[in-house]
């Protein structure tokens, strides 16, 4: 098939391919459906604990897959010492984000399994930044990166307590440094225990220019190996030309029962929410009972403009008179199509087909 009979969607899906196939990945497939009991004991996981359910011939509950790295994680079988790296263009079934029905939704990701190191940390970073260069390469991005293990430890100077240590992470998460002084105020805590804390969410901006004050900090509090994990991965970015799309931001935040280390969303131009979520999830291995490590990256291709593909349907339509020789016809198809251009013949406009240009073919086969 002609690059370019493909839809601009379909041409970001194989550069997505060409991109991770480039770096080693392989492609994994699955079927459509899991027993319902994986994502039953992993719902706090999920974007949506609504999933799609049915009993099948055998009577057990199965449910269409609501999400990819569940069933990787379940069907892996990394040997210690091995690292497995695949990537994947699946369909998931869940309530779409700002609507309150299912939909099938097309996710493009890659998951790297096994013995995790810092490269293996920061590659995936690396192709989490350039799956969003290569939408529109002339367009601007935001990769923004947080380290939950650098959060979790100036949130555990405040408090041990789990309940609260949820409570100020959901505030970390809507930047409101205000309401985190509220809740210290109502359960007696020191306020000078948060300062740790409102410091490293003051700290955002490029990662070149940010991670030195990080680095500071995590000196003050004793977590200095944290900092240079952190500046470690983020140096794979050095000398490339994605570097200056690097933000760090900590109110990057995800379920710290699942996640640990580095966490990651990506943004475009005007589309109003994340459409690249990724991290390491060591412990949701822990969790499905797998000694592994792992990180990973979904790009949630629903949530992309796609431009012109939602506004026509070809390129050309081609309007003919009824007394117009066939093969004339057919001639004057194969020469519209022949660079690549989408062609549909009718008798008569159609008002709801969307078309770039209008030609009119008349009985004797001349263009008007």
């Amino acid at each position: 098939m002609a690059e370019n009979n493909l839809t601009p969607k379909e041409q970001y899906i194989f550069t997505l391919r060409e991109l991770y196939s480039k770096f080693g990945y392989i492609p994994y497939h699955m079927g459509k459906f899991e027993e319902y009991d994986l994502y039953s004991r992993n719902k706090d996981f999920l974007i949506s604990d609504s999933v799609i359910t049915f009993t099948d011939t055998n009577g057990k509950l199965m449910a269409l897959k609501p999400d990819v790295t569940l069933s990787i994680i379940k069907n892996n079988r990394a040997l210690s010492g091995r690292t497995e790296k695949l990537f994947y263009n699946e369909n998931v079934y869940r309530v779409a984000k700002g609507t309150n029905t299912f939909k099938e939704i097309m996710q493009a990701g890659v998951e790297c399994i096994g013995d995790i190191d810092s490269y293996s940390i920061g590659e995936c970073l690396y192709l989490a930044a350039e799956s969003l260069a290569c939408y529109r390469p002339e367009e601007l991005f935001v990769l923004n990166v947080s380290s939950l293990d650098i959060l979790m430890s100036t949130v555990r100077k405040i408090t041990e307590d789990r309940g609260i240590q949820n409570e100020i992470i959901r505030c970390v998460s809507e930047k409101n440094p205000h309401e985190i002084l509220s809740i210290c105020k109502e359960n007696e805590i020191d306020p000078a225990l948060s300062e740790p804390l409102m410091k490293l969410l003051s700290l955002y901006g490029k990662a070149q220019t940010v991670l030195p004050e990080i680095k500071k900090l995590c000196d003050s509090i004793g977590e200095s190996q944290k900092a240079e994990e952190l500046s470690r991965v983020i140096s794979v970015f050095e000398g490339s030309g994605l570097y200056e799309h690097i933000n760090i931001d900590f109110s990057v935040v995800s379920d710290h029962n699942y996640y640990n280390g580095i966490i990651f969303k990506g943004y475009v131009p005007n589309v109003p929410g994340a459409v690249l979520s990724g991290g390491q999830y060591d412990k949701l291995m822990l969790k499905m009972h797998r000694k592994s490590r792992a990180i990973g990256f979904a790009v949630y291709l629903d949530m992309f403009d796609y431009g012109e593909e939602n506004r026509y349907d070809v390129d050309i339509l081609l309007l003919y008179d009824e007394s117009v020789k066939l093969s004339a016809l057919r001639e004057e198809m194969e020469k519209l199509s022949q660079d690549g251009k989408t062609v549909r013949a009718l008798k008569r406009d159609d008002e709801k087909l969307r078309y770039r240009q209008l030609i009119k073919l008349d009985a004797s086969g001349e263009k008007e």
